[in-house]
């Protein structure tokens, strides 16, 4: 997934427990930014991004890894902690079980599926955990004196969480919200999936907006804002993504269109941008943009699959 990087990114974040290990290019896909929480009693990774296998031996003891959600780009390094104990939401959690069952998550089908098989074993070094722990909204990682709770935040999968990590300083209570693949950039969300939900990820869009943090980090490119005031100004930007896509689509079916011309066009990717799978995640996405507007009265379904604005 290509995104452009913007300039107000952080170049490196650590503050009391937290420290953010920035992948090269800002965390650009296939990087990302892990966090490590340290606390009196265990340290804790978030999301073992790719660039972890670069220097591994630099990292302290992890006592525990706790995932956002299950996608190939925040499970990269996992297979270098093969004893540690490993967390994600319970909807996610089968994915670690095995590579057809990760690949279920995407849903690609073939051809895609036999390329992205190896994708995920070569490139992403996939190893089943069936051992992983799955945990659920509300739970608490208490690593002494910072603690990790659990916001599920569905729509990009099922299962995918922000997770919030709060401590004490000073006698004043810090708060800085990971936001996993909220990721806040001009691209905009991703619900491309067969486990996406367009639907879902714009409820969980709608909680991050109440969400009160000191700092706000994600996975990819914008690294860590300070104030919820830039917060909110990049997630207008991300979100805003969604109704972009939409009018575009409407002024599209001006004509009688089908899902394979509607997927031809490109409404997520550029059509330069050279994506194997995203003719899946084009048919995925503005599938459910014109199953809501049909539901609306704002598209019409015509014979042999096709569609046009009503």
């Amino acid at each position: 997934m290509s995104h452009p990087s913007p300039e107000d990114a952080d170049p490196e974040f650590e503050r009391g427990p937290v420290r953010v290990i920035f992948g090269e290019r800002r965390g650009g896909y296939p990087d990302g930014n892990s966090l490590l929480v340290t606390g009196e009693r265990e340290t804790l990774l978030i999301d073992p991004a790719l660039g972890l296998r670069r220097n591994p031996e630099a990292l302290p003891e992890i006592h525990r890894i706790l995932l956002s959600h299950c996608h190939e780009d925040h499970t990269a390094s996992l297979s270098l902690f093969p004893d540690t104990p490993v967390h994600l939401h319970t909807l996610d959690r089968p994915g670690l079980d095995s590579l057809d069952a990760m690949l279920a998550i995407y849903g690609y089908g073939e051809p895609i599926e036999s390329d992205f098989r190896r994708v995920l074993v070569e490139r992403f070094h996939y190893a089943p955990r069936p051992d992983a722990q799955p945990y659920t909204d509300g739970d608490v990682f208490d690593a002494g004196g910072v603690r990790v709770r659990v916001h599920h935040a569905p729509g990009h999968t099922r299962g995918h969480c922000c997770l919030m990590v709060e401590w004490d300083e000073a006698g004043q209570e810090r708060r800085l919200l990971y936001l996993g693949d909220i990721e806040l950039t001009s691209f905009g969300p991703y619900y491309g999936d067969a486990w996406s939900d367009l639907e879902a990820f714009e409820r969980s869009l709608a909680w991050a907006r109440t969400v009160e943090a000191d700092w706000y980090a994600t996975f990819h490119h914008i690294g860590v804002l300070e104030g919820r005031a830039p917060f909110l100004e990049r997630l207008d930007i991300f979100e805003g993504a969604i109704d972009r896509r939409e009018g575009q689509l409407l002024e599209f079916l001006a004509e009688p269109r089908d899902i394979e011309e509607v997927a031809a066009h490109r409404f997520v990717y550029r059509p330069k941008d050279d994506v194997v799978f995203a003719a899946a995640v084009e048919r995925r996405s503005m599938q459910q943009h014109i199953d809501r507007l049909v539901t609306a009265g704002r598209v019409v379904a015509l014979d042999e699959g096709r569609y046009r604005v009503a």
